[in-house]
C-alpha cells in the first residue's frame, strides 16, 4: 500500500511538472494555442497573402469544430504588413510580444521574416512555412526554421536548365525587386547561367510599384535577352509580359518563380501571359481539379469563401494540416522541443499538394521538388517534375 501510494505521488509530481512546463509555454494555456503570421492583405502580393490565410483559417476551423488539439483550441492571429518593411516589424512585435504567439506560420516576404529573426530567435518562437522559397529561410543551423518547398535559386536554376534545354536560348537576363527575395533570384539566374554554360548579359531593378516597363523592356531586348528570369510583385510581372507582347518582343522566355506561379496570372484575358513559364515547388491545383482530393478542396474552399481556390490557398491549407499533425504527435503536454520533435516524426504523402512531406532533424525543408509549367490557353500546363 505505502508502495502503491508513493508512486502515485511520484506519478502526481510528475504529471505537476509537466503541467507546470505546459503553463510557462509561451501562447499555449489549457484551453488555446496561439499562432501568428505576418502576412500581406493589402499590398503586391496580397494575391497571394489572402488566399494562404484563408486556407489555413480553414482547416484550423475543422481542427476546432472537432475538439481541437489535445482539448486546445487553435487560435490563428494575423497581422497585415501590406508588403511594407517598418509594418513587418511591427507586426511581428505585436504578435510575439503582446499576443504571445507559440509559432510563427505563412510569414510572407523573404525581408519581411528577415527582420522578425532576431525576435523569434530572442524568443524561441519556431517559424514555420514561410510564403518564402528563399533560402536564407533556412541558415546552418536551421534552429527552429522549417520551411515548405524548394529553394528560388533552385527553382530559377531548373528553370533555365529546362527553358535552355526546350528552345536553344542561352543569354539569360532578370528583372527584380532590390530586395533579398529579389536577389536571390538574380543570383539564381547568373550562377545558374555560368553552371549551365549559357551567358547572363543584363538586368534592371524595380520598385515593388513600378507599373511602366516600357523602358526596361526596350534595355533587354536591346542587350539580345532570350531568358528573362522575373522577381516582381504580381501585377508588375504581368505588366511586364504584357509590354513585352505589345511592343513585338516574341523571341523570349519570360521565368517566373513560386512567387509567380498563381492561377490569376494564367488566366489573363486576351492571352497576354500566354508562354509565360514557372519553376515552382508543386503542381498547379487546377490542373488537377478532377482529381478527388483536390476537387473536395476546391468545392470547400468556394463554399466557405465565395470565390475560386488557387495554389496559395492549397498550401496555406497543407501548412495548417503540417503544423496541426506537429502539434499532435507533440503531445498533450506541449513545448518548443516537443512541438519539434513532432515536426521530426512528419513524414507523408499530401495528397491535395500532391508531394511528400517530410522533416527530421537533418531536413527541415519539407518537399524538394521543382515543377515547370507553362501559361496555355488561360492556365498552368505542367510540363516537367524534378
Amino acid at each position: 500500500m505505502k508502495h502503491t501510494i508513493r508512486t502515485i505521488l511520484a506519478a502526481t509530481a510528475a504529471l505537476g511538472l509537466a503541467a507546470a512546463a505546459s503553463a510557462q509555454t509561451r501562447g499555449v494555456t489549457d484551453s488555446e494555442i496561439r499562432l501568428g503570421s505576418v502576412n500581406d492583405l493589402s499590398g503586391v502580393f496580397a494575391a497571394v497573402g489572402v488566399p494562404a490565410i484563408n486556407g489555413a483559417n480553414m482547416y484550423f476551423e475543422q481542427v476546432n469544430a472537432n475538439g481541437g488539439v489535445h482539448g486546445r483550441q487553435i487560435r490563428f492571429i494575423v497581422e497585415d504588413h501590406g508588403y511594407q518593411l517598418p509594418r513587418a516589424t511591427q507586426g511581428y512585435n505585436k504578435l510575439i510580444e503582446r499576443d504571445q504567439v507559440f509559432a510563427m506560420m505563412l510569414s510572407l516576404g523573404t525581408p519581411h521574416n528577415l527582420a522578425g529573426f532576431p525576435l523569434m530567435e530572442r524568443r524561441g518562437v519556431p517559424n514555420i512555412n514561410p510564403l518564402t522559397a528563399a533560402r536564407q529561410m533556412l541558415p546552418e543551423p536551421p534552429g527552429l526554421k522549417f520551411t515548405a518547398f524548394s529553394s528560388y535559386y533552385d527553382q530559377v536554376v531548373a528553370g533555365l536548365e529546362y527553358i535552355h534545354n526546350d528552345t536553344g536560348r542561352s543569354n539569360v537576363c532578370a528583372m527584380y525587386l532590390p530586395t533579398d527575395f529579389g536577389e536571390e533570384i538574380a543570383l539564381g539566374a547568373k550562377e545558374g547561367a555560368e553552371q549551365l554554360g549559357l551567358t547572363f548579359v543584363a538586368e534592371t531593378t524595380h520598385r515593388p510599384d513600378e507599373q511602366d516597363f516600357v523602358g526596361a523592356v526596350q534595355r533587354l531586348r536591346s542587350e539580345g535577352c532570350e531568358i528573362v528570369a522575373m522577381a516582381l510583385g504580381v501585377r508588375a510581372g504581368i505588366t511586364a509580359v504584357g509590354t513585352a507582347k505589345r511592343l513585338g518582343w516574341d523571341d523570349v522566355t519570360f521565368l517566373a518563380s513560386s512567387a509567380g506561379f498563381l492561377e490569376a496570372v494564367a488566366m489573363v484575358p486576351g492571352g497576354v501571359t500566354d508562354g509565360l513559364v514557372a519553376a515552382a515547388g508543386w503542381v498547379d491545383l487546377i490542373a488537377r481539379a478532377e482529381d478527388p482530393v483536390p476537387a473536395e478542396f476546391i468545392a470547400a474552399y468556394r463554399e466557405r469563401f465565395g470565390q475560386p481556390a488557387g495554389g496559395f490557398a492549397m498550401l496555406g491549407y497543407s501548412t495548417a494540416m503540417t503544423v496541426h499533425l506537429a502539434l499532435e504527435a507533440a503531445g498533450p503536454d506541449l513545448t518548443t522541443d516537443s512541438f519539434v520533435q513532432g515536426m521530426y516524426t512528419l513524414d507523408y504523402t499530401d495528397e491535395l499538394l500532391d508531394t511528400r512531406i517530410n522533416y527530421s532533424e537533418g531536413n527541415h525543408q519539407g518537399a524538394n521538388d521543382v515543377t515547370i509549367s507553362v501559361v496555355r490557353d488561360g492556365r498552368w500546363e505542367l510540363l516537367d517534375r524534378r
